[in-house]
């Protein structure tokens, strides 16, 4: 359980949650394992249902069938999810043996409403990845 909460102080998105938070979040990860060359998630998949930490191995990520990233321990993927019914938008494959540290839909939900602390400071942190995503998308050329 302790290496869940290493590892979850290290996703930028649950960096604003002290020791105490992230104990109590880590019990609602379980632990998944994906042999190499297996899909993990998958683009235009309906209602992504987890939030994804990896824990061992490496994954890459294609959107739009163009490879756009590499990830390894302590990257995490799938929080679109959490917020949102949105559908995947990209498809992430084991590279290597990968073993992740995954959260449901719900169980992060049932987190967030328990403390107004709590969501307040992710949504500031998702407010702050939309100002990036602005300002990116302001900057590239017509």
């Amino acid at each position: 359980m302790s290496d869940f909460v290493d590892a979850l102080s290290r996703v930028p998105l649950l960096s604003g949650l002290g020791k105490r938070d992230l104990e109590r979040l880590s019990r609602d990860f379980s632990e998944r394992v994906f042999s190499a060359g297996s899909t993990v998630v998958e683009e235009g998949q309906e209602r992504g249902i987890g939030f994804f930490v990896i824990a061992e191995g490496t994954a890459s990520v294609v959107k739009g069938g163009k490879p756009v990233n590499s990830l390894g321990p302590g990257d995490h993927f799938g929080e679109i999810a959490l917020a949102s019914d949105r559908v995947r938008t990209a498809t992430v494959t084991a590279e290597t043996d990968l073993r992740c540290l995954v959260m449901t839909v719900w169980d992060f939900r049932s987190f967030v409403q328990s403390d107004p602390e709590i969501a307040w400071k992710l949504l500031q942190h998702f407010a702050g990845l939309l100002s990036e995503t602005g300002s990116r998308q302001a900057a590239q050329p017509f």
